[in-house]
């Protein structure tokens, strides 16, 4: 992809003045950024600042999501949190929510909050991360709109769901596991759309059963109904699809049981009395605090030899590397923390627009092919 970098500082900047513009409270604006930023850092660009617009300022401006987040805690426990988002910004949302986890892990071991009524929350790495600063295993989970068809299924059903698990290593990264239980997801079919490339077959199928491949296609049948994503494993039983279907189903009720949330078609949004409907959206944290069982350097060290051992085990012949989860995240930071984030074509029009719409022409420049 032919790219155009520009400096991370540049782009939070712009990023938190058009999140005020747009009604969020600066503190607020300063999470939101950060998190779509952090994507771009560690090169998942389906979730990073190409999702500024579409997700968010389009769903504050179509009034399905509140710039201004009430962050309400209906139940609480010891160990454990319910809160409710009131269809506030997901990032604000998942920030407090692992905050309040790490909090009460420190005191009892093991923190737990569930949410419900938030909005999308970006990557969820993010709050996993959270935890590992605080020498903490960090785990977190949502679902969202449905797209997943279960195995031997066509309709969408459940959400891209991703389950995601932080660690700390000896490492300079640490071991991060931020994945989608579907081979692919949503952001990544923006992605592909934008750059006028084709999915592969096996990632998404019609209401037959058929691949489909144009991304433009695909995103307005997802919508429709007339298409879905595939498991992680897949079409059918052969190739395991079952897993990722189950695991998916795993993160569906995490997100929504436990805090008497919306689940599944629930979360279609649509339209009522000729308004838009929110994306009832739920969410899963959870803080464990390796203290308290076990000195966390030793653990730190013990999951490091892990790493390494993996890494170093014998090669696929052609393949001169094995790498472990969260290292390629790092050495993209490593390879972007000087360059900046990639704009292609597309993106840099779609910029320049909101430095039109939200009177901050003098950032006009930057987003110049």
């Amino acid at each position: 992809m032919e790219a155009k970098y520009i400096s991370f500082e540049i782009i939070e900047k712009f990023v938190l003045k058009v999140l005020v513009k747009a009604g969020v409270p600066e503190d607020d604006a300063k999470i939101v950024a950060d998190v779509l930023i952090q994507a771009d850092r560690f090169g998942i660009d389906s979730h990073g600042v190409n999702r500024l617009k579409p997700i968010y300022l389009d769903r504050l401006k179509d009034g399905i999501q509140n710039p201004v987040t009430r962050f309400e805690i209906v139940r609480e426990g010891p160990t454990t949190t319910v809160i409710d988002g009131h269809f506030g910004m997901g990032q604000v949302i998942g920030y407090n929510a692992m905050k309040l986890a790490i909090k009460k892990a420190k005191e009892f071991g093991t923190g737990i909050s569930v949410v419900r009524n938030s909005s999308h929350y970006g990557i969820a790495g993010y709050y996993a991360l959270m935890a590992v600063k605080e020498n903490m295993i960090g785990i977190t989970c949502t679902n969202a709109r449905p797209s997943i068809a279960p195995t031997f299924g066509v309709e969408n059903m459940l959400g891209t769901n991703p389950l995601t698990f932080g660690m700390p290593t000896d490492e300079p990264f640490p071991f991060l596991l931020d994945c989608a239980t579907s081979i692919t997801q949503r952001g990544k079919i923006e992605l592909y759309a934008r750059e006028g490339k084709k999915l592969p077959k096996g990632w998404v199928i019609d209401i037959n059963g058929e691949s489909k491949t144009d991304p433009d296609e695909v995103l307005a049948d997802l919508i429709a109904g007339r298409a879905a994503l595939t498991p992680l494993g897949g079409i059918g039983e052969e190739t395991a699809g079952y897993k990722g279907y189950g695991y998916a189903t795993v993160v569906e009720i995490l997100s929504s049981a436990l805090q008497q949330g919306a689940y599944m078609k629930m979360l279609m949004g649509g339209v009522k009395d000729g308004k838009k409907l929110p994306y009832p959206i739920g969410h899963f944290f959870m803080a464990i605090d390796i203290s308290a069982f076990i000195d966390p350097e030793e653990f730190k060290k013990t999951t490091g030899n892990i790493l390494r051992e993996l890494r170093a085990s014998r090669k696929m012949p052609g393949e001169d590397r094995i790498y472990t989860a969260g290292e390629k995240e790092y050495y993209c930071w490593m390879e972007r923390k000087d360059k900046g984030v990639p704009f292609n074509k597309e993106l840099l029009k779609e910029f320049r627009g909101l430095c039109k719409e939200y009177s901050l022409e003098e950032y006009l420049p930057y987003f110049e092919e």
